[in-house]
């Protein structure tokens, strides 16, 4: 076991704030699929063009991502993460105000375009400002965003969407997030050392140096396969256990509550403990125990509320002790001068896999109408394994590079 350093009360000023700006950006998308059901029932519309709706905010985000890794490195961050940032809240209240199917794919468009950057410009300032022995748990504080969007967030949006309607958990997040921007905007630092190690690159060229880059491209490719099994399951996730588990729309808050408080739970000892044990170890445990449960959960008949609470808790517990050592494994890729670029385009290729898994999902999942239960939604879960065997092997070339590029680090610094 290693020790560890301990943050700076600065240090922590940063992660809360970009903590929050995440929590924000993963509500807005998080909460499509408990509104899934209802959206879909109110607007008549089936679960591929639901799958669509899903899909529209991954595909705008990956694009938005390409467009931006060539300059990602040119500015300030703060004042890239504040550009974005408005945006995001910007596509979010076109999102309420959206009364046809179409409006709500431009909308979710519109925040896509936005959003989809803020992780990877928020990931730069991460690995700018923290070593790689601390970014195990800045990950885990980082994720807690995931958590309290489903202790809080959801249940919430759940609530107030049963009485004023769909529309209205997207206001909320605009009102929350214009007073998380007010924050940023006063207390977030500049992160300016970027700078400093630009070369005289443009856009187009600055692109193309970090996709050619083998190393990088590993790294891509992982990523792409860590995001297909979330974004599978997410968009059908209350739908199924509304029409197959028999939960009701009362009872559904309560489902996403306990969910949150186990992420809120388990992200900061998995970041504590990637920072201490071999996090390609711990991602590979991770990855074949949500195996196992996610078959369990796809093929589960209805059950007492205790019993699918439990399964869904076990379930997201896998799912987030994955992703804390794969981002930080991820983060350590990079060179500095290459971060906003290799960001950008690593959160493009996520989103873009994850749009493709959404709508690949709402191809296999089918349902004769709105109130009947869902078929084939065992089948994504094969899927599901399929792939995250898959991204054991790509995550474990990642720690080869990793270790390779400390050694040479190491080796660089004794011979000086």
């Amino acid at each position: 076991m290693k020790t560890t350093p301990t943050f700076s009360s600065q240090q922590k000023l940063v992660i809360l704030m970009l903590a929050l700006t995440q929590f924000t950006v993963i509500l807005d998308f998080m909460v499509m699929s408990p509104l899934g059901d209802m959206l879909m029932k109110s607007m008549k519309i089936t679960p591929d063009h639901f799958g669509i709706v899903v899909a529209a905010y991954a595909f705008s985000a990956g694009i938005s991502g390409l467009l931006t890794a060539g300059f990602a490195d040119k500015f300030d961050r703060k004042k890239l993460l504040i550009f974005f940032y408005g945006g995001f809240i910007l596509g979010t209240l076109a999102c309420g105000l959206a009364t046809t199917y179409p409006m709500l794919v431009a909308a979710r468009i519109i925040t896509g375009l936005f959003g989809g950057v803020i992780g990877s410009v928020s990931m730069a300032i991460i690995t700018d400002i923290f070593p790689l022995e601390m970014r195990g748990r800045v990950m885990g504080y980082m994720q807690m965003g995931f958590g309290a969007s489903q202790v809080l967030g959801i249940p919430i949006s759940l609530y107030i969407a049963n009485h004023w309607g769909w529309e209205s958990p997207f206001f909320m997040v605009v009102i929350l997030a214009a007073a998380i921007m007010a924050l940023v905007v006063f207390r977030l630092p500049s992160v300016t050392a970027h700078l400093a190690l630009q070369q005289d690159r443009g856009v187009v060229e600055h692109l193309l140096h970090t996709v050619k880059k083998k190393n990088y491209r590993i790294a891509f490719m992982a990523t792409a396969l860590l995001s297909v099994g979330g974004f599978m399951m997410m968009p059908f996730g209350s739908a199924f256990a509304i029409n197959n588990l028999h939960v009701t729309k009362e009872q559904l808050p309560l489902l996403f509550t306990f969910s949150g408080c186990m992420s809120l739970l388990v992200m900061p000892m998995i970041g504590k403990i990637a920072d201490k044990v071999d996090k390609f170890a711990l991602y590979s445990v991770a990855s074949l125990y949500l195996m196992i449960v996610v078959v369990v959960y796809t093929n589960l008949a209805p059950h007492p509320l205790w019993m699918i609470i439990l399964i869904n808790m076990l379930m997201l517990a896998g799912i987030l002790c994955r992703m804390v050592p794969a981002t930080a494994l991820i983060s350590a890729v990079p060179e500095m001068q290459d971060r906003g670029a290799f960001m950008s385009i690593n959160a493009s290729l996520q989103q873009i896999a994850g749009g493709l898994a959404a709508v690949l999902s709402g191809q296999i999942v089918t349902q004769k109408d709105s109130f009947s239960p869902l078929q084939h939604y065992d089948t994504v879960g094969w899927v599901v394994v399929a792939f995250s065997m898959l991204s054991i092997l790509l995550l474990g070339r990642v720690s080869k590079v990793i270790k390779a590029k400390t050694a040479a680090t190491k080796a660089t610094a004794f011979s000086a």
